[in-house]
């Protein structure tokens, strides 16, 4: 487990609630039907996926966290698939077989990335006998952390205070995504986390922040809950608590699709809360995976690395003095992006005009600068015992003000090799009168296909002749 979140595979956490299965067929559109006015996919590419419930499920597995899905499903082909495929990707499933009733299905044609209809299949199951499927669910409860009741309006969840109050009694935190006008049936659950939509169809309209937490706090008290949370899409989402009330802006960049995101917010919360993290805190990584989520096409999931670097990225910003392993997250994101990473390395003992413009014409190559820097062992060695000067956290800051560097990282060696290896940049760029086969890390980075280049520094321009000046003037 990476040690930037908490122990997220010691986590065990049940989703009980309407599962269904979400089938994506594409192709282009080259003509117009003779039979009637409406577009001909020429299917080429099939797709499913658990949605509802079992999209709550993917996203816990993603997090490295055990779960089990209670749900109903029809005694069909879609019923299967959906089963195989929450399986296969680590989810134990708890499935009631209903006989003469399908699975439900959504069927979504698609043609160049826009859905053009979609086809439901589906009866419902509200008229179904629910006594086994509540039984199923209180038999998890026994082993698991949290709980989460998926309500997607389809039945299996149209009698759950059974199941809220058996886990209410062994203090195992219950966290509802909600459907419907009437959030009654979720009276005594920990949380319920509704979106501004669904909120405001209970509570009736909210002018501004002020008369969301009113109306919230409101609901909070009348349905007993410990806490309320409201998602509010890109003015980010808000926790409600008795004595404390949280607002978070978004952590999403770009918005591509926000299929899903309900479903990652609820099973993040879970998983945290399973953890043992607090709701505040359980909110800001549910609100960070979110972030991550709309980012992507399609119903989809955040992993633990991803989450890892948004919290590096939102801990350390986007520029300044990092550890190794900070920088290596960093950089992860940044390629992704399709930037193109520039690196030197140097003492930079006392900076002077020439390092400003040396560091500016490396900025030139790409997009992201790197700037390595010897640490004060290292340039003892190199340059002698009165060497450096400056300590290596003031030459660091000093650097970072530059607005030509991005990132500045140390190392220990006397040589840059193993970082430039590991970092491995686009560009490598050296001071000096080097040939490029000569300069360390060089080897490295042309392997990856990257490219190495020599600029020269502006002549008269050296910290040795400087501190020679200063001596001199003082003697």
């Amino acid at each position: 487990m990476n040690n930037c979140l908490p122990q997220f595979n010691s986590a065990r956490v049940v989703v009980f609630g309407d599962v269904m299965l979400d089938r994506y067929w594409s192709g282009p559109v080259n003509r117009i039907s003779p039979e009637a006015p409406v577009p001909v996919v020429h299917v080429t590419e099939h797709e499913e996926r658990p949605g509802g419930a079992g999209n709550v499920a993917l996203n816990i597995v993603a997090l490295e966290a055990q779960t089990t899905v209670v749900g109903l499903v029809g005694d069909d082909e879609a019923g299967r698939a959906l089963d195989k495929y929450l399986s296969d990707a680590g989810v134990n499933c708890a499935f009631q077989v209903v006989e003469g009733q399908p699975t439900i299905t959504k069927l979504r044609i698609l043609s160049r990335h826009q859905q053009l209809i979609r086809v439901d299949f589906e009866e419902g199951f509200h008229d179904v006998f629910l006594s086994d499927l509540t039984a199923r669910c209180q038999d998890q409860l026994p082993v698991c952390g949290a709980i989460v009741l998926s309500d997607y309006g389809k039945g299996s969840l149209s009698d759950c205070q059974q199941v809220i109050q058996q886990a209410r009694s062994r203090q195992i935190p219950v966290i509802v995504d909600p459907k419907g006008h009437d959030f009654e049936k979720y009276r005594q659950a920990t949380l319920i986390t509704p979106n501004m939509t669904e909120f405001e169809q209970v509570v009736g309209a909210c002018q501004d922040d002020a008369e969301i937490v009113r109306k919230g706090q409101t609901l909070r008290a009348q349905l007993d809950l410990t806490a309320l949370l409201i998602t509010r899409s890109e003015k980010g989402v808000t926790l409600i608590e008795e004595n404390r009330v949280t607002h978070l802006p978004t952590q999403a960049q770009e918005v591509f699709d926000v299929t899903g995101a309900g479903d990652t917010v609820v099973a993040t919360l879970a998983t945290a809360l399973a953890a043992g993290v607090s709701l505040p805190e359980a909110t800001k990584l549910a609100n960070v995976a979110a972030g991550i989520v709309v980012g992507k096409l399609g119903t989809a999931t955040a992993s633990v690395s991803e989450l890892c670097r948004e919290l590096h990225l939102e801990k350390h910003g986007s520029s300044g003095v990092l550890n190794e392993h900070d920088l290596v997250l960093l950089l992860n994101d940044r390629r992704e992006r399709g930037e193109r990473i520039v690196m030197t390395n140097g003492c930079f003992d006392l900076l002077h005009a020439g390092h400003v413009s040396y560091l500016q014409a490396a900025k030139a190559y790409g997009d992201r600068l790197i700037v390595a820097v010897n640490s004060d062992e290292s340039v003892k060695q190199l340059k002698g015992a009165e060497r450096p000067v400056n300590r290596l956290e003031q030459r660091m800051a000093v650097l970072a003000g530059l607005e030509s560097v991005d990132w500045v990282v140390s190392f220990e060696e006397d040589t840059p090799e193993r970082l430039i290896c590991r970092l491995q940049p686009d560009v490598l760029i050296k001071g000096g009168d080097y040939r490029v086969e000569d300069i360390a890390g060089g080897a490295c980075v042309t392997k990856q296909g990257g490219e190495v280049v020599v600029v020269h520094y502006q002549d008269g321009q050296s910290t040795t002749k400087i501190i020679n000046r200063i001596m001199e003037s003082s003697s």
